[in-house]
């Protein structure tokens, strides 16, 4: 029973007593409505919140308590805390006035899919333990790799029947990175002839110094020589986005140095910028080594579901994996990370647990995918639905309206700063991602706008009506403005660009009075 304090005793139908019920009926549905109140209520406010709040480390300890409890609450209890304690600490990211990072989408057929999923509770290590969950994962990520037009070597199931290639959902883009650098690693050693893992110290990889910072980590706990892990300078000749030829420059220089190029993380969309790499020029770099190419498309890899967008993907059908992350801007809320292989074995091969007790006749049968196989760990949750039911409920059509709003949205704000003699917009607008600063004026140096620029930022975002973040760009503080929240509306767009001017002007002239 969830509510023990109000209803101490429960009884059976054959008048039994019975204990503690965590899933007790009643409170299920009891809890969930009250729950779901408190959703929709929550998105009819979140716009007049705070997007940043004023909290200090350690304040939800002093409210909520440093021990936990050793007496059960009524939920109302519970729930009331959430809103009087939680809430007020949270950095709102579902608020339409949120501008910082990439967003955090989401929506009412992913969230059903989320509480259904969570419900549910399945762990689906191998097909015979969710046939269902791994069908559906495999459904959904057939469907979007059609709704991005990759080709069917990267597909589970295609008219001809199975395919080797295929995916996996998985948490974030740094899992999706770290397992295909093992199994490129691994593919690399093996071609090598190397014993064991005595060929790493001579294997390289390589990415654009834009790329994010996550790769490079994923390159250590892969074990890779920090030595050998290549950040390839970009600069506005290219947008910021990798050179093919200083690329095949960099590799073929460590190739005569007795070391073996073993993986290219190219991006689409990336984090600072939104630079697009050449997927197809640099996977013709990596054929001449036979190094694996991973496309990045965290980001930007939503929109590619738009006809008018897909020719960033160019050149896809030569890379061995890519990533999205349907969570960032395709509506369905964290965690999902889709990664496709073209050959599902390559990862198998390097990830793959076979403990007696996961044993069965499917697995044997080889005629199915279990997932465990494609990913660090064994459990894993029922991410496919709340991705399915996404796609189901609004279909490519809707999807594809909500990208082209955004990115009409960035394209208006974009217009606005270029139109403001003030400012100057950095890197030409890729999607719905705008990086301006107000630029140097008269005797203002660049380090003095880098300064202006901060004081910006920090002005907009201490009035709680917007919040920004800041990236840097060519060694240039740069401001990011990113659209794409789900609440988001043209009305919200407009109103952060007039209180940008306002602040900018209020900096301007408290600098000309205190000449």
């Amino acid at each position: 029973m969830g509510s023990l304090d109000t209803n101490p005793t429960a009884f059976s139908a054959f008048g039994d007593e019975v204990g503690f019920q965590p899933l007790n009926p009643e409170d299920v549905r009891s809890y969930l409505h009250k729950t779901v109140d408190f959703i929709s209520d929550y998105y009819k406010s979140v716009e007049s919140m705070p997007v940043l709040p004023d909290v200090k480390p350690g304040y939800l300890q002093d409210e909520l308590g440093a021990a936990p409890p050793s007496n059960s609450a009524p939920f109302e209890v519970t729930m009331k805390e959430l809103k009087a304690s939680v809430v007020p600490g949270m950095t709102h990211w579902a608020s339409p006035n949120f501008f910082a990072f990439f967003p955090s989408t989401n929506s009412a057929a992913a969230i059903a899919g989320d509480l259904i999923a969570s419900a549910m509770n399945t762990v689906g290590f191998t097909w015979q333990a969710a046939p269902a969950a791994t069908e559906m994962e495999v459904l959904a990520l057939d469907w979007l790799a059609q709704l991005l037009r990759l080709p069917t070597s990267f597909m589970n199931r295609t008219s001809a029947g199975r395919g080797t290639g295929g995916g996996v959902i998985l948490g974030t883009t740094s899992e999706a990175m770290l397992v295909t650098l093992v199994a490129a690693r691994d593919a690399a050693l093996r071609q090598s002839g190397s014993d064991g893992v005595s060929g790493l110290p001579r294997l390289a990889v390589y990415a654009a110094d834009q790329t994010h910072s996550t790769f490079f980590k994923a390159c250590r706990l892969a074990g890779f020589d920090p030595a050998n892990i290549r950040s390839i300078p970009t600069g506005p000749e290219t947008d910021y986005a990798l050179d093919p030829t200083k690329l095949l420059q960099i590799m073929q220089a460590d190739v005569d140095a007795g070391l073996v190029p073993t993986y290219i993380c190219a991006t689409v969309g990336t984090t600072s910028s939104n630079a697009v790499d050449p997927v197809g020029a640099i996977a013709d770099v990596a054929a001449l080594f036979n190094a694996w190419v991973h496309v990045d498309a965290a980001y930007a890899g939503s929109a590619c579901i738009c006809p008018e967008f897909r020719h960033h993907l160019n050149g896809v059908e030569r890379v061995d994996s890519i990533s999205m992350s349907p969570h960032k801007w395709l509506l369905t809320c964290l965690d999902c990370t889709c990664l496709w292989v073209r050959d599902t074995h390559r990862l198998t091969d390097s990830l793959e647990t076979n403990p007696e007790y996961l044993k069965n006749d499917a697995s044997e049968s080889g005629t199915v995918t279990d997932l465990k196989d494609m990913q660090v760990g064994v459990g894993r949750r029922f991410r496919g639905l709340k991705l399915w039911m996404v796609m189901r409920t609004y279909g490519a059509t809707k999807l594809q309206e909500h990208i082209r709003s955004d990115v009409a949205m960035a394209k208006m704000f974009e217009d606005n700063v270029r139109d403001d003699d003030r400012f100057e917009v950095v890197v030409p607008r890729n999607f719905a991602l705008v990086c301006f600063r107000i630029k140097p004026r008269g005797a203002m140096t660049e380090e003095d706008a880098d300064e202006t620029n901060r004081e910006l930022m920090e002005r907009l975002n201490r009035t709680g009506k917007a919040y920004l973040v800041h990236t840097a760009v060519g060694n240039r503080f740069v401001l990011r403005f990113a659209v794409g929240s789900s609440l988001q509306e043209e009305r919200h767009v407009r109103s952060a660009w007039e209180l940008i001017k306002k602040t900018t002007s209020e900096i301007m002239k408290g600098e000309i009075d205190a000449e």
